[in-house]
């Protein structure tokens, strides 16, 4: 009998943390829903806070061992080691497929290394998984700029300020493209 009782306490259990993970999921949708809607109306350092919550909620994958790799990741890419992030991140990307955070920086480590058509398809996979991602659209604009497509580049910029309107970086980046771009029917 006692026995039972702690095979049915374990699959309560099991039960139970099935369930929270959606729930879990869910919360961290809203919160991020709610940051985006704040995000529109602010201003200034109230933006930059804000966006960096949201950059927060992103880099949190549920798993102690796929966010060290993130950071392992990213901190191989500050200290421009960048074959070594791209190990870090392959292997996240290989264990959390799902997690946009970790194509976004292995695109990011592609990118610093040249490799603009692999970074580009990290880039792309991170916004079919998070398409509000605007530092993946960003790196889209980055890539396409070093490509040589000013139109493409100016499209993504303007993704990022649709959803950051106060994107200093962007609006600099979007600066040397308009005589070229905005004499065009995009």
């Amino acid at each position: 009998m006692e026995r039972f009782r702690t095979a049915i306490r374990r699959n309560v259990t099991t039960l139970v943390a099935l369930v929270a993970l959606p729930l879990a999921a869910a919360a961290e949708g809203d919160r991020v829903d709610t940051l985006f809607e704040k995000l529109q109306g602010a201003e200034g350092r109230e933006a930059a806070r804000l966006a960096g919550q949201i950059r927060a909620e992103w880099s949190k994958s549920g798993s102690a061992a796929m966010d060290l790799l993130l950071r392992r990741g990213k901190e191989a890419i500050e200290a421009e080691e960048f074959s070594k992030a791209v190990e870090h991140l392959t292997a996240l990307t290989d264990h959390a497929p799902e997690f946009a955070e970790g194509w976004a920086a292995r695109g990011l480590a592609f990118y610093r290394q040249g490799e603009y058509m692999l970074a580009l398809a990290d880039l792309e996979r991170a916004l079919a998984l998070e398409p509000r991602h605007f530092g993946a659209l960003r790196g889209v604009g980055a890539v396409m700029q070093q490509l040589d497509r000013p139109e493409l580049a100016w499209r993504a910029y303007r993704e990022v300020l649709a959803l950051y309107p106060e994107n200093a970086q962007v609006r600099e980046a979007m600066e040397p493209l308009e005589p070229e771009v905005l004499g065009r029917a995009l």
